[in-house]
């Protein structure tokens, strides 16, 4: 019978087929497609993957691939281990069935004691009588939560202390007129016409002041920190320590008339 490989080899060859052909049309990689034309069985994964290359192949090639994975497993698939071992032998023809280890005097004194010993600590347990439940301590008892107001009340203690000044300046970007009033209505700035980029005073104090301008081309500059002046002039604000800028109602403006 003509070898395994030679006839996937001749077929291939009188047929005309390319080793890539084969390839791409079966998915096999052209080595192993080699390795099976040589029989180079061990460059191959293993027999599951000969059988499964083999029978692909032969289905490819128009071959018998039932016959030829038959002859690959009668020449050359080793048996597994279990099939090479006989089932149920044993020396003598007969199994020895293992011998029990017989439990010594000793040890059944022993296990009677432990048994002993565990009753009386499951009785002293169990059995406590009202007294020791009296004296035992009793359990502590979670502390209940801290009321709404407690909660906010510690939290006013961790927020930082509002600061108790606040400084002013205006820096004007563009032509504006300004009127700056201290909390007793003393004109700080009398309706004065800042140029634009016009180095300013800076104001301090721990109470309020009021100021309006006559356009938005100005930025008030309070503890650091920039606020634009709305587009939106005129415009009055109200300024006090730790807080933003509010917005004043018409009637609130300064006017520095007096």
């Amino acid at each position: 019978m003509p070898e395994i490989g030679d006839q996937l080899r001749e077929t291939r060859m009188r047929n005309r087929i390319d080793i890539a052909d084969v390839e791409a049309a079966t998915k096999i990689r052209a080595k192993y497609l080699r390795a099976l034309e040589n029989e180079e069985w061990d460059l191959l994964p293993g027999p599951t993957f000969v059988k499964t290359f083999l029978r692909t192949y032969a289905d490819y090639l128009g071959l018998d691939a039932r016959n030829l994975v038959e002859d690959y497993r009668a020449r050359f698939e080793r048996p597994a281990a279990q099939e090479l071992t006989p089932f149920g032998t044993s020396i003598g023809g007969r199994r020895k069935r293992p011998r029990r280890p017989v439990l010594a005097p000793w040890m059944a004194v022993i296990v009677g004691i432990l048994a002993l010993v565990g009753a009386l600590y499951a009785l002293g347990q169990w059995g406590d009588d009202p007294e020791q439940e009296a004296r035992r301590p009793a359990a502590s008892t979670p502390e209940p939560a801290a009321p709404a107001e407690e909660k906010k009340e510690r939290k006013r203690k961790r927020a930082p202390a509002r600061p108790k000044r606040v400084r002013l300046q205006i820096q004007p970007t563009g032509p504006v007129s300004v009127c700056l009033e201290d909390a007793a209505g003393k004109a700080l700035i009398a309706n004065v016409t800042l140029a634009a980029n016009q180095d300013t005073e800076t104001f301090r104090t721990t109470k309020r002041l009021r100021v309006s301008f006559g356009t938005g081309a100005a930025v008030m500059r309070i503890d650091g920190k920039a606020y634009q002046v709305a587009d939106d002039a005129p415009i009055g604000y109200e300024i006090r320590p730790g807080r933003k800028p509010r917005t004043l109602p018409e009637d609130e403006r300064p006017t520095c008339d007096g």
